[in-house]
């Protein structure tokens, strides 16, 4: 039987802008570390940094999973119903 492939459903821009946004979270990490004096506004911003960083990996975790399942799933459903029509499928019962 075929395989009917799954419907992809992040865009190839939204994959760049979550690789984009990590890569941003991470260089705004370590320029606010190399330049930690510990002052109120340098904690200030590791902090903000950090939690930026947090969300972009999961963001980033969540859209190379989606094209991975993507790449291999196939639509159980629609080939379950298929299955289902071709054993209960009688050539010859009259219509």
């Amino acid at each position: 039987m075929s395989e009917t492939p799954v419907k992809q459903q992040n865009t190839a821009a939204f994959y760049g802008q979550a690789v984009a946004s990590f890569g941003v979270a991470m260089a705004a990490t370590t320029v606010g570390i190399y330049h930690l004096d510990a002052d109120t506004w340098v904690r200030a911003f590791l902090a903000i940094a950090v939690l930026y960083l947090v969300t972009s990996s999961f963001t980033l975790a969540k859209v190379i999973r989606d094209r991975q399942e993507a790449g291999r799933i196939v639509s159980r459903v629609d080939q379950a119903r298929l299955e289902k029509l071709l054993a209960e499928h009688d050539p010859f019962e009259k219509l």
